[in-house]
């Protein structure tokens, strides 16, 4: 009578087995943690033998179809409600903080060119940017000090944060939408594309109309260009 083989599952067991706990510890450590963590920061919890990457690949999986899901904003994990039922644990009741016009121009300038100094800001906007401005963003945790430019005077740069990728749904800045995208979702300001079409208009004008402009008195051209400059120095700004 033939002797029956039984194949030795034990290590594939074990494996598994530590696999299990492995995926335990890691989402113990994360949903303790009240702030996004790298894989650095749950080893310190886990221990350094743990694959904490592989543990995360295969919550993530476990969690895709959940009313909780796995996020990884950067290089940082945590969980949060899954965007589809984000409306039932709404408040009645909210209170928004509203960010002024030139924050969101500042934040986007930051987001889009960082590391940026405030001169470079003001440069882009072509106006000063407002006192205030940098510190509101700043206690958002949106935007922090970046070091200094190696450049004279040294300046101070900024770039945007983890919880700005966190607050606005991006895994990395190379999610920020193109311009294509802001025209498409009506982002972007009216006014600007009413210019912007006018300057196409103006480089389609006849001779005769760049004649009429040319044969006006300088003196008016000079004084309506100082009164224009001065109002522009003068334009208030929200912060």
């Amino acid at each position: 009578m033939a002797e029956e083989i039984v194949e030795d599952t034990s290590l594939i067991e074990r494996e598994w087995e530590d696999m299990e706990s492995s995926k335990r510890s890691v989402e113990a450590t994360l949903f303790a943690s009240e702030t996004p963590m790298t894989v650095a920061d749950i080893k310190l919890y886990v221990g350094e033998d743990v694959d904490v990457a592989g543990a995360l690949v295969s919550l993530q999986a476990d969690y895709e179809h959940r009313g909780i899901v796995l996020i990884k904003t950067g290089n940082r994990w945590h969980f949060q409600t899954a965007h589809d039922l984000s409306h039932l644990l709404r408040r009645e009741r909210q209170e928004l903080r509203k960010l002024s016009r030139a924050g969101m121009e500042t934040l986007a300038i930051i987001a889009y060119h960082e590391p940026v100094s405030r001169a470079e800001i003001e440069a882009i906007r072509g106006v000063q940017v407002a006192k205030g401005t940098l510190d509101v963003l700043m206690e958002a945790s949106w935007v922090r000090p970046a070091g200094r430019r190696e450049v004279p005077g040294r300046p101070l740069i900024y770039a945007t944060t983890a919880e700005f990728l966190t607050h606005f749904g991006l895994q990395s800045r190379k999610d920020l939408p193109g311009i294509d995208d802001l025209k498409a979702a009506g982002l972007l300001d009216p006014v600007d594309l009413v210019l912007e079409r006018m300057e196409l208009e103006g480089e389609e004008e006849s001779p005769d109309d760049e004649d009429v402009s040319e044969s006006k008195d300088p003196e008016d051209i000079e004084e309506n260009g100082e009164q224009d400059s001065v109002l522009l120095e003068n334009e208030p700004e929200n912060a």
